[in-house]
């Protein structure tokens, strides 16, 4: 009346059976891994590293833009800080790191 134990058959064998099972999964993690890096990481760390270059290269009289869009040339340089003259005889101190651009010579005259 009751359903005597059962017993599953054991499954054919596929063609190329010879990888592990899960092997296609690990393979398309591994990919996609390989695709993030090519995409997103290399490029992110290589502005950072000119990044880092740029602003070990400033230099008093350089013409920089602030991440906050200041705009200034650089009156004194320190181990971590900026002197900014954003106006005649206005300065505003800054951590290098803040800088996000170097200008070309010449594009404020004003200063």
């Amino acid at each position: 009346m009751f359903i005597q134990d059962a017993f599953a058959e054991q499954a054919p064998a596929v063609a190329g059976a010879g990888a592990p099972p899960g092997f296609e999964s690990m393979f398309f993690v591994l990919a996609l891994f390989v695709v993030f890096y090519f995409m997103m990481i290399r490029p992110q760390m290589k502005r950072q590293k000119e990044h880092r270059k740029m602003v070990a290269e400033i230099k008093a009289g350089d013409e920089v833009v602030v991440a906050g869009g200041l705009a200034g040339r650089v009156a004194r340089v320190t181990e971590q800080y900026l002197a900014v003259e954003i106006a005649d005889g206005v300065e505003v101190k800054v951590q290098k790191s803040a800088v996000g651009q170097l200008l070309p010579k010449g594009t404020l005259k004003s200063i």
